[in-house]
């Protein structure tokens, strides 16, 4: 099960990663390619935190399961 929570979590951050990444070219048409690759690298950083926070937390809440 934990598997699976965690594709699944993968798979909603990197929807949502899309989505900022549409919206900030769609809402800053005037940006330059360079800008365009800087906010996408800084929108990837943050979603690879973000995983290693929830997958320190998944680690957490699993081996503290009393069903294992």
């Amino acid at each position: 099960m934990n598997k699976v929570v965690k594709l699944m979590s993968k798979k909603i951050n990197w929807v949502v990663w899309l989505i900022l990444v549409i919206l900030w070219n769609y809402r800053f048409p005037q940006a330059t390619p360079f800008q365009d690759v800087v906010v996408a690298v800084f929108l990837s950083i943050l979603f690879i935190i973000i995983d290693l926070f929830q997958s320190r937390y998944l680690k957490k809440s699993s081996s503290r399961s009393k069903f294992d």
